[in-house]
């Protein structure tokens, strides 16, 4: 299907409305999570192992369900699959209720629908993605900025929100955002999407922009995982005995400091260009990740949490966009679904070794571990993509 050009600026407006909506909806789900999640299944009797193998499963299979997208997309429809995926999310949730049965509670999580700290999984962020790139020919940062920008004041009040509601209501709450999602997807306009073959003519062995591109992401995702948030959250509170309440206000000034840097980002992108404001942003943030655990006391550390928010997300709409921006419009679907499955995938294989280093807490050591891969990360992606050219550069 052809890309709309300007007789179907209409439509294109009024699904990236849908699009902002869902995030919207999706994010305030993912934000009640990020708080409770570690901490109910703590109360159903889960160790800190089991917390950690249950936040990888988690990750793991919502990589899956994204890897997944695009052939779905092929059979389906996008707005299908989306509708789909919206009501897999209300089961999980639902399922998630049965504290009392861990096996129900593993079920929950290989829908690939459960957001362990605040991550996108499942189909839904590539198949956004790529509705917002197909909006122009040379993706904007600002668009990208708009998409996270509502999507991260969600999360941060989907977290304040998970202090107000009590802990066994929380998986009804997350079913109920999946319910609200699968109407507003049913609702959407149709999003095009490129023809089949030039969604599947990358089966064959390759490593071009997008494989190169997922490696570097799956980096630091893998290091993002050593402190997802539902793990950051059981750490503060292992460390300095703070409750949900408390978490929830701390995770909520984060995400809404998260969220304000958006649009700065997408600011500075058309100043130094989308690879240096990644990078030059994201790498002090993971000096400040690394000093997090020397802090003595709740409230410095906490300080020194919200600096690093302030600045660690404005590589997300930047990154996105130069994504899309770094290969052909044939291979926008292949590159978001590419790009976003290898982060929960990456992100799944540390929670289990942050569950087994809370035996250390006041060590840290998850910290300096996800801070020090995090700074391998930038200095790579500088060096691998310095010399790429792109619309905004």
């Amino acid at each position: 299907m052809p890309e709309p050009r300007c007789g179907a600026i209409g439509p294109i407006a009024s699904t990236f409305a849908f699009v902002v909506a869902a995030k919207v909806v999706r994010s305030f789900g993912y934000g009640l999570l990020s708080v409770a999640l570690a901490l109910y299944l703590a109360s159903a009797g889960f160790g800190p192992l089991a917390i950690g193998a249950t936040l990888s499963l988690a990750l793991l299979a919502g990589a899956v369900f994204l890897t997944l997208s695009a052939p779905l997309v092929r059979r389906l429809g996008a707005r299908t699959t989306l509708v789909v995926a919206a009501f897999a999310m209300s089961a999980a949730g639902a399922l998630l209720s049965y504290h009392d049965h861990p096996f129900v509670i593993l079920i929950a999580c290989l829908f690939g629908t459960l957001s362990a700290g605040g991550q996108e999984v499942g189909p839904f962020a590539a198949i956004e993605q790529h509705a917002i790139a197909s909006s122009s020919s040379a993706p904007s940062a600002h668009a990208f900025a708009n998409y996270n920008l509502a999507g991260a004041f969600a999360l941060a009040f989907g977290a304040l929100a998970a202090g107000a509601i009590s802990s066994p209501w929380i998986p009804w709450a997350y079913a109920s955002c999946g319910v609200i999602l699968a109407v507003l997807y049913a609702a959407m306009p149709a999003i095009a999407t490129p023809p089949p073959q030039e969604t599947s003519a990358h089966a064959g062995i390759r490593f071009g922009t997008s494989e190169r591109l997922a490696a570097l992401f799956g980096v630091d995702a893998l290091a993002g995982g050593f402190v997802v948030q539902s793990f950051l959250a059981y750490w503060l509170h292992v460390r300095y005995g703070a409750d949900q309440q408390i978490l929830a206000i701390v995770l909520f000034a984060a995400n809404t400091l998260s969220a304000l840097s958006y649009p700065v980002a997408a600011w500075l992108s058309t100043k130094i260009g989308l690879l240096r404001t990644m990078v030059f942003t994201h790498l002090p943030s993971n000096i400040l990740l690394c000093i997090v655990p020397l802090m003595p006391t709740f409230e410095s550390a906490t300080a020194v949490l919200l600096a690093r928010f302030a600045l660690s997300q404005m590589d997300v709409p930047t990154r996105q966009a130069f994504a899309m921006d770094a290969v052909p419009p044939s291979e926008r679907v292949h590159a978001a679904a590419l790009t976003n499955a290898v982060r929960p995938a990456a992100a799944a294989v540390a929670p289990i070794f942050a569950g087994l280093s809370l035996a250390t807490a006041a060590i840290g050591a998850p910290f300096f571990i996800a801070g020090g891969l995090k700074i391998v990360y930038d200095i790579a992606i500088f060096r691998a993509f310095k010399r790429l050219k792109t619309s905004q550069d």
